[in-house]
Order: structure tokens, then sequence, then C-alpha cells
């Protein structure tokens, strides 16, 4: 009788064990239970810690409620000024309501990838290229409305949606180049231009000054010289007045050679064998008539003239006579 009744009391606290092992479940801090009855939900939901459900007739499924970080896979796209690009994203979410999340939607995370994919390829279809590349944070506020709307049926929040990545095409990437280097030269022109005009006006002041002061325009040669001079491989060029250069010409031509220079010459004449040069006399000046004139004789072809003759010139000096 004592041993009938110690095999009973073990097999009923195997069975107790096993009872406790099954029935016992435990939560972890950031996860949630969900508990199904025979299929059906139950509506309070377990917390972290230590829990226990029925066995066999109640199942239990844990969802995670922590922030989920998910990349949005690279989407080719056309946007609205007709560029062919490649955006990704990433999103971030989490699961606001365990029994929505496991009830409402197959699977929140596939779902949630889907349509952050589909929005992304909408939002740049609706977008220009510009938007793209400098006004992300406006694109990234309409891509998490967009994702919001349905997800919160799911039991999902969406926290944050990030553009990731803009790739182009290369003959897109050199036309920006090329636009970009443009506009920085058209700016280069514009300052250069500004700086001239400047710079004229002050070269004007200055030359005002001067012309009411000539010695300053002498003093700036000066410094100018003495600036170039600084440089050791340069070659200095002074201007010098072509009047001055006429003048030293002309007064060397009025005092002739030196007397000692005609001396050197006949000396290297007789050196090399030859006579030296006799200046030929000067011809004796000739006599000048004033108003002495050859007549003319009078030719056959002549045309007669009535009524006048032919009178000889008048000559002053030794008169000659008229030929007939």
């Amino acid at each position: 009788m004592l041993d009938e009744l110690l095999a009973v009391g073990a097999a009923t606290a195997a069975a107790a064990a096993v009872y406790v092992a099954a029935a016992a479940k435990v939560v972890r801090q950031y996860e949630r239970g969900v508990v199904f009855r025979l299929g059906r939900l139950r509506r309070d939901i377990r917390g972290p810690g230590f829990t226990m459900i029925v066995p066999v007739v109640d199942r239990m499924r844990k969802v995670n409620m922590q922030i989920v970080t998910m990349p949005v896979p690279a989407q080719d796209g056309i946007t609205r000024d007709n560029v062919t690009v490649r955006v990704d994203a990433v999103i971030y979410f989490k699961v606001m309501d365990a029994a929505d999340a496991v009830v409402r939607v197959e699977d929140y995370r596939f779902a949630v990838s889907q349509m952050a994919q589909t929005s992304l390829r909408s939002i740049i279809g609706k977008s220009d290229l510009d938007d793209l590349l400098s006004n992300r944070e406006k694109l990234n506020q309409g891509l998490e409305l967009m994702l919001d709307s349905p997800a919160v049926g799911w039991g999902v929040s969406i926290d944050r949606v990030e553009i990731k990545d803009v790739s182009l095409p290369e003959t897109m990437k050199r036309s920006m180049a090329r636009q970009a280097e443009a506009d920085r030269e058209r700016r280069a022109r514009v300052i250069n231009a500004d700086a001239e005009l400047q710079a004229s006006k002050k070269l004007a002041e200055a030359a005002g000054v001067m012309s009411d002061q000539p010695a300053a325009l002498q003093l700036r040669l000066l410094q100018t010289v003495v600036a170039v001079a600084a440089e050791k491989n340069s070659t200095l060029v002074l201007p010098f007045p072509v009047e001055l250069l006429r003048f030293l010409e002309r007064a060397a031509q009025q005092q002739g050679p030196p007397p000692g220079q005609e001396q050197e010459q006949e000396q290297g004449q007789r050196r090399t064998g030859q006579e030296p040069r006799a200046e030929a006399p000067a011809p004796p000046p000739q006599p000048e008539v004033q108003g002495r004139s050859e007549p003319r004789l009078p030719r056959a072809d002549d045309a007669p003239t009535l009524g006048t003759a032919e009178q000889p010139p008048a000559v002053t000096g030794r008169p000659e006579r008229a030929r007939s």
C-alpha cells in the first residue's frame, strides 16, 4: 500500500513538473507576449518577466519592441526633369501595438520594407534632381508621411526615414561639373572686372595728383626702377628721350671730329701702306649773274605775231650782242 502511494506521488510530481515547464514563459524587457487561447486573441498582453500560460491550450508569440533599422534597397527611377537616378535609403521604425503587429499583418517587417521601396520610387518621380541633391530634409519628411499612414494600422510607428545616396550617370556628373566650372568662371570674371574698375578709379585719382606735381611722376619712375633692380635675373631698360639723342647727334656733327682723330687716321694709313688721301681743292666760286638769260632765237614753226617785236631781255653786267 505504501509503495503504491509513493508511486502515485512520484507520478503526480513528475506531471506537475512537466506542466510547469510547459506553462512557464519568460518575457524579456524589450519584448511583449501576445497570447492566443484556442486561436482567439487574449487582450491581456504579457509584460516582461515570468508568466504562465495553459499548455496545449494557449500559444504565446513574442514581439520585439525595439527600434528596427532597415535598409531600403536602391531603387532606379526617373525624376520629374527626366534624369535617371538610383536612390537608396534607411528607415527606422518600432512596434507600438504588439497585438496589431501580430494580427493585422502577416509579417510587419516585410510589409514595411515593401512599402518603403514603393514610396521611395514615388518620391523620386515627384521630385527634381536638385531637390534630391540639396533638399533632402523635405524629401525625408514626405517619405516619412507616406510610410506612416499605412503603418499606423499595423501597430508600427515610423520613427525616421533618411535618403542615403543618390547615384547619377557619368554623363550627368560631367555636365554638372561643367556647369559648376562655368559658374565659378563667371563669378571670377565678375570679381576681376570689379577689381579693374576700382583700380582704374584709383589710377585716375593718382594721375590727377601726378599732373599737379610733375616731380611725383619722376619719383614713381625711380621707385619702379628700384623695384625692378631688386631682381637679379632681370635686365633693366631705362626709357631715354629721343629728342635728347637727336640734340647730341646734331651737336657732334657741328663740332666735327676731334683733332687727334685725323692724326690717328693718317698714321693708320701709313702703317697699312696706303697714301693719305689728299683732299680735292674746292672749286673756285663762280660769280652769279642775276637776271642773266640767253635770248631765244625764233624758230620756223613759231607763229608770227603782228605788231610786236621780240625784245631781248635786259641783262646786268657785260652787254652781249644780240644774235639775229
